[in-house]
């Protein structure tokens, strides 16, 4: 997948935009791009690196846009998604130690790591620290969303998230300047999958009581209560 070249109306429909949004973007070089003629092609790992970014800076209505269309997607395909049954009891830490932002990265690892999914431990964690040295995976309000910088299905044997919360808040770059408490690493084995995950927790996160409910979390089972409680009373 990463070296797969897409055409306009491919990379679109994998970023979840329209074509001629797609289209500008390349055009002012906010994502690369080859022009071939009249036409633009995209490396499918370049579409879903900027998908990534303008998921984390979408506002709250445009985000909630995109995510009711990833689920109209994905009903198309499969079932609906949930995210309580992508977060297994052992890679959920309610007293996360790090102090620091670098500490946390590593702290974070080690938490998916412990799911026993992961393939490529030491590669996890240097593509969750260059995600985080491009542009940081924070989005304010005490959430952030840790994922690889480019999404590769070969790091995990399946889809699953991992939750940490910090003991006490950390400054991890949130555009609004606030410290960090809650901590989520999208572990996902295929783009689409990652995109929609991505797009659900943010909306959660900014349109739901999800973390006030995990502030209160007890134990992985109140984890997971939060979740679904969230999801019932949020998403469609």
């Amino acid at each position: 997948m990463h070296h797969q070249m897409l055409n306009l109306a491919q990379a679109a429909a994998q970023a979840h935009v329209e074509p001629n949004e797609l289209k500008h973007c390349a055009q002012r070089g906010e994502i690369a791009a080859q022009k071939r003629g009249d036409e633009f092609f995209f490396s499918a790992a370049d579409v879903l690196e900027w998908a990534q970014r303008n998921l984390l800076c979408e506002s709250r209505k445009v985000l909630a846009a995109s995510h009711r269309e990833m689920n109209a997607a994905r009903r198309r395909r499969t079932a609906a998604l949930e995210l309580a049954p992508l977060v297994p009891a052992d890679a959920i830490d309610l007293a996360v130690p790090a102090k620091t932002k670098a500490g946390m990265i590593r702290d974070m690892a080690d938490l998916a790591v412990k799911s026993g999914w992961v393939y490529d431990v030491d590669g996890l964690f240097a593509a969750l620290q260059a995600r985080e040295e491009a542009a940081s995976t924070a989005v304010g309000e005490g959430a952030a969303f840790l994922h690889p910088q480019r999404h590769d299905p070969y790091f995990f044997e399946r889809t699953f998230i991992a939750y940490g919360r910090a003991i006490r808040p950390v400054f991890f770059g949130a555009p609004d300047g606030g410290a960090t408490r809650h901590f989520f690493v999208i572990c996902a084995t295929e783009h689409q999958e990652h995109l929609h995950i991505l797009a659900r927790l943010a909306v959660l996160a900014h349109g739901s009581d999800l973390l006030a409910r995990l502030d209160e979390a007890q134990s992985p089972e109140d984890v997971h209560a939060a979740f679904c409680a969230a999801e019932a009373a949020y998403c469609t």
